[in-house]
C-alpha cells in the first residue's frame, strides 16, 4: 500500500482494519505488533479523518475497528491525547476540505464524476496523506479520473479527456464513443489498485425463485399506458416500469414464495426496493413469535435477537455498513437496477468471522419482460437503464 492507492477488497474482506493497520505503520507503529508481538506506540501520530458511510457512522462500527490500536474519536478514553480522530459521512466531507497534515481513509469511496464531493476530495487529497477503500472501484475508465488527478497523473479532467477520450458525433450529449491509449490507463491503475487476495472460507449458493404474475394485466399496461393503481395515464418510461413492476411484485405467489423459504430458513434478511413491498412483508403470516425489524428510510431498527426472526431491509437506506453474522440467509424480494447494490447487500452476510459455510441467496423473480430485462443487466454487470430498455421494444 502506499500514499493514494485504492484498497480493493470484496465485501467482507477486512479493508477498515488494513487501512487502520498501515496508518499504524505509517506513523511509528511496528509490524511485530500487528501479529500478535507487543504493542508499539506510534510516535506523534497524524490527526486521522475516517469518511464513510452514514450508516458505519452512526452504527459505530469504526469505533470498534479502532479499539486494537488504542485509538477512539472520545478524546477522554483514547490512549493518544495528541491525536484527532474524526469520523464522519460522506455528506458532510466538504466540512473538511481545508484540512491539511493529517490522514484520510475513504471507506466505500465515492468519489466518482465532478459533484462537490469530487471537489472536497481533490482539496482534501493535495494537503493530506490518504487512501480509499472499495469493493467495487470503477467500471469505466472515466470512473478513476478523479483517483488519478488526485495522485497527479493529470491536471484536470480536460487533460485527461484529451488524451484519452474520443467523443460519439453523433450524440446529442457527450457520448464516450471509445477510449484511446489505454495501455498507459492499465499502468496507471495497476500502479493505484491493491488487490486484496484472500481465501474466503464460506460457499454461496444463489438460487433463483420464479413466481407467477398476471400476463393479462401487465401486456394491458403496457399497450394502454395506464396506471390501475393511481388512476391516471404514465407519461415517461421510469413511470411505465414502475407500474409494471408493481403489478409483478405484488403476485400472491411472491408473498407464498417467501413464507416457503423461511419455513426452511427461520432468521432472514430480506431486501427490498418499493414502499409497497415493505406493506406487503410487514403482514406477511410468519407464525407466532416471529420477531420482525426494519431498516429504511422510515425506521432504523437493530437486528432482532430472537430465535426466529425477519430483518426487513430497503435496498438504498441499507445495503452497505453493517453485517451480520447471525444469518445464513438473504432473499431478495425484488431485484435492485444496480448490479453493485446487489454485491453489497450480498455482503452482509458474508464475513470472515461468520460461523456459517454455506451461505443462502434466493433471488426472487418471474418470467416478465421487466424481471427478465433487469436480471440480464445484472448478470452482466450492468445497471439496468429504463428508457434504453423502453425505446429498445
Amino acid at each position: 500500500m502506499s500514499t493514494g492507492c485504492i484498497l480493493c477488497g470484496g465485501v467482507g474482506s477486512g479493508k477498515s482494519l488494513t487501512s487502520l493497520a498501515y496508518y499504524y505503520l505509517q506513523n511509528g507503529g511496528d509490524i511485530k505488533s500487528l501479529s500478535g508481538g507487543k504493542y508499539v506506540n506510534m510516535k506523534k501520530p497524524k490527526d486521522l479523518y475516517i469518511i464513510t458511510t452514514a450508516r458505519k457512522r452512526d452504527t459505530l462500527e469504526w469505533d470498534g475497528e479502532l479499539i486494537p490500536f488504542l485509538m477512539s474519536k472520545h478524546s477522554d478514553v483514547t490512549f493518544y491525547k495528541n491525536q484527532k480522530v474524526v469520523i464522519d459521512s460522506w455528506n458532510n466531507i466538504v466540512k473538511y476540505a481545508q484540512v491539511k497534515d493529517s490522514f484520510f481513509i475513504f471507506d466505500e469511496q465515492r468519489v466518482i464524476g465532478s459533484g462537490s464531493w469530487v471537489k472536497a476530495f481533490l482539496k482534501i487529497a493535495r494537503n493530506n496523506d490518504w487512501v480509499l477503500l472499495s469493493a467495487t472501484p470503477g467500471d469505466t475508465w472515466q470512473d478513476y479520473i478523479p483517483v488519478f488527478i488526485a495522485n497527479g497523473f493529470y491536471k484536470n479532467r480536460t487533460e485527461f479527456d484529451k488524451q484519452h477520450i474520443i467523443y460519439s458525433r453523433f450524440s446529442k450529449f457527450p457520448k464516450v464513443d471509445r477510449y484511446i491509449n489505454t495501455g498507459r490507463l492499465v499502468r496507471l491503475r495497476n500502479k493505484i489498485l491493491i488487490n486484496m487476495d484472500f481465501q474466503r472460507q464460506t460457499i454461496s449458493h444463489h438460487e433463483d425463485v420464479y413466481t407467477d404474475y398476471d400476463t393479462v394485466k401487465y401486456k394491458e399496461i403496457g399497450k394502454s399506458r395506464w396506471d390501475p393503481y393511481k388512476k391516471e395515464p404514465i407519461t415517461n418510461a421510469g413511470g411505465l416500469c414502475y407500474v409494471w413492476r408493481k403489478a409483478v411484485n405484488l403476485d400472491t405467489s411472491r408473498e407464498l414464495a417467501v413464507l416457503e423459504i423461511f419455513r426452511k430458513h427461520p432468521r432472514v434478511i430480506i431486501f427490498y426496493n418499493f414502499d409497497y413491498e415493505l406493506e406487503v412483508l410487514r403482514n406477511l403470516n410468519y407464525g407466532p413469535d416471529v420477531e420482525i425489524a426494519e431498516w429504511n428510510g422510515h425506521k432504523h431498527q437493530p437486528l432482532p435477537e430472537g430465535r426466529s426472526w425477519v430483518y426487513l431491509v430497503q435496498y438504498t437506506a441499507g445495503c452497505e455498513g453493517w453485517n451480520c453474522i447471525k444469518t445464513d440467509t438473504i432473499i431478495f424480494y425484488s431485484q435492485n437496477y444496480s448490479y453493485k447494490v446487489m454485491i453489497q447487500a450480498a455482503g452482509r452476510i458474508d464475513r470472515l468471522n461468520t460461523p456459517y459455510t454455506d451461505l443462502w441467496y434466493y433471488h426472487i423473480k418471474s418470467h416478465s419482460g421487466i424481471d427478465q430485462a433487469i436480471n440480464k443487466a445484472l448478470k452482466s454487470k450492468k445497471n439496468f437503464n429504463e428508457t434504453k430498455y423502453i425505446n429498445g421494444r
